[in-house]
């Protein structure tokens, strides 16, 4: 962007903020300046007046694409930076001789650019998607209801100052911080550039138009809202077609990437520190030992680690990127590990805000990009053929009846209000929905899947969510004749089976499972994969040590 050209929006927005005039530019401000950079400037060109197509619904989705755009050029930085600190420090846990996470196979991966793209989406389309609707919504009210009423915007700056404070009050990020300073500041200005002119005739039917479709399905949803709400999606929507299973699978196969990103010291699997102390006694040894169970590993290579600790005396100090975050004795340490690292977690966090947006992203922003961009689509091509009132009573009822055949696979699988005897019989349905619905009454009922007959028949069923119910109907049994089941199914072809198998065998306490888990995180190729397993050795009690992937002791 050339002097001239960051003059006219700064002189522009001066006289937004002050209500002046908008006179002509003086020539020498007006060289290397044209139309694209008007800012906040409702296009004027007749031709918008006569286009069949709805301008409104596209600049909005245009605004909300170019937010997406920066949220994902600055996603894949951050999880490409993350993937190298990962990198790093499994490394050198490997170098130390501990089971590393990921295994040999997903490290080098870690070094490229393709997980950290790939990774990166999972923030454009959470909060990406939160940020930029967030954005566009606030400059359409304050250019159509409030008629760009200063003090409005000057309340709108005081917002999102207040948002960037918030993002760094658990600790400076820099990465975050770009997120809330450049995605807000790009759809709020792609929104006043692209927007059309105001209409001379309001038209409620159109703002009707938009609103009753999205304001319908968004009551119909939460009908099916609950706790399985994403379990549901999975298993009755995506897996159920072709296309749906390739985002599922693209979906586990990256997801661990971005979440790396923004997780807590307590949700990582594994941790680094160094420690400083001249002492040798006894109580050190435990503290060591403490530290491993936790899944601190020490290790002496030159990186940056999760946490130093300094003795002396019998007083602890525990720093973080060179910073105090805790000083305790060796004695409370001791007593009470548990208590100390939930401290050092949430000390440490600097993503609380960061996280919590992203959530609210998930829930709210994706589902309403999804509805923006297929309202968008549709009123485009429909505006074609036929004219405006009707193009857009068309498109909202087309994206009604989208939204609701969305949910046809919920009510299929939807079966509630059976006892017992029906939960048995349906496992012999024709339906695949009905016997998944019986799969999961009977790990909610506890109830022990090795005495129904015919079990087996699921084992080699083309239903992936069948086969992955019944891995985790066999984590509650008690029969020891299923656990051979159970160990078949950490060969299916499907990673969410194998990992819901990993966390069964976890579940049943079978230390027989140890020599299985320990040879599929060696030989397994997917990092999600990998975390259940490593979840599942933990639940059987098995430690880090310097020779802990050895297979022969188990």
């Amino acid at each position: 962007m050339e002097k001239g050209q960051i003059f006219t929006i700064g002189l522009r927005l001066s006289r937004i903020l002050f209500k002046q005039p908008d006179k002509p530019l003086s020539t020498a401000s007006q060289s290397g300046t044209n139309s694209t950079f008007s800012f906040g400037k409702e296009g004027t060109n007749k031709s918008h007046q006569t286009d069949k197509t709805d301008k409104g619904s596209m600049s909005m989705a245009k605004a909300i694409l170019s937010g997406l755009l920066v949220t994902q050029i600055i996603a894949t930085l951050q999880v490409h930076l993350s993937n190298l600190d990962i990198y790093h420090a499994t490394k050198a846990i490997a170098d130390a001789g501990y089971l590393a996470i990921p295994n040999a196979i997903v490290l080098p991966t870690l070094r490229s650019w393709c997980p950290a793209v790939w990774g990166g989406l999972f923030f454009t389309l959470s909060i990406g998607t939160g940020l930029s609707i967030l954005s566009v919504l606030c400059a359409w009210v304050w250019v159509r209801l409030l008629r760009r009423n200063r003090i409005v915007l000057i309340i709108l700056l005081f917002i999102w100052i207040g948002t960037l404070i918030m993002a760094n009050l658990h600790g400076f990020s820099p990465v975050v911080s770009l997120y809330f300073l450049c995605v807000p500041c790009v759809a709020f200005w792609a929104t006043l550039k692209w927007m059309p002119p105001q209409p001379v005739e309001k038209s409620w039917q159109k703002r009707l138009c938009f609103v009753i479709p999205i304001a319908a399905l968004t009551g119909i949803w939460m009908l099916y809202a609950g706790p399985t709400l994403f379990l549901d999606i999975r298993d009755f929507l995506l897996l159920t077609n072709p296309i749906g299973q390739k985002i599922d699978a693209f979906y586990y196969r990256f997801t661990l990437y971005p979440a790396e990103v923004f997780k807590s010291l307590n949700q990582k699997t594994l941790k680094t520190y160094h420690f400083d102390g001249e002492s040798h006694s006894s109580d050190l040894k435990r503290l060591e030992r403490i530290l491993i169970n936790y899944d601190y590993l020490p290790i002496d290579a030159d990186i940056k680690v999760d946490l130093e600790i300094q003795e002396s005396d019998g007083h602890l100090v525990f720093k973080h990127r060179g910073k105090n975050i805790l000083e305790t004795t060796l004695k409370k340490v001791l007593t009470r590990p548990g208590d100390t690292f939930s401290q050092l977690s949430i000390a440490t966090d600097r993503f609380v805000f960061f996280s919590r947006v992203i959530g609210i992203s998930v829930l709210l922003g994706f589902p309403i990009f999804l509805y923006i961009m297929v309202f968008a689509f549709i009123r485009y091509i429909t505006g074609f053929f036929i004219n405006e009132s009707l193009a857009y009573m068309l498109t909202a009822f087309a994206g009604f009846i989208i939204g609701l055949l969305l949910l046809v696979p919920f009510w299929m699988g939807n079966v509630e209000g059976r006892g017992d005897t029906s939960a048995m019989d349906d496992l012999h349905s024709d339906a695949w929905q009905r016997r998944v619905s019986a799969l999961r009454d009977f790990i909610n009922q506890k109830q022990e899947i090795g005495n129904i007959a015919g079990y087996k028949q699921l084992l080699t069923s083309p239903h992936v969510p069948e086969r992955y119910w019944l891995a985790q109907a066999l984590g509650i049994s008690k029969d020891p004749n299923t656990y051979p089941d159970l160990v078949m199914l950490l060969n299916d072809p499907h990673p969410n089976v194998v990992s819901m198998a990993l966390r069964s065998l976890g579940q049943r306490r079978d230390k027989r499972a140890i020599h299985e888990i320990l040879l599929k995180i060696e030989k397994s190729d997917h990092w999600y994969n990998q975390w259940y397993a490593y979840r599942a050795l933990k639940s059987l009690g098995w430690r880090q040590s310097k020779i802990g992937n050895n297979l022969k002791r188990y």
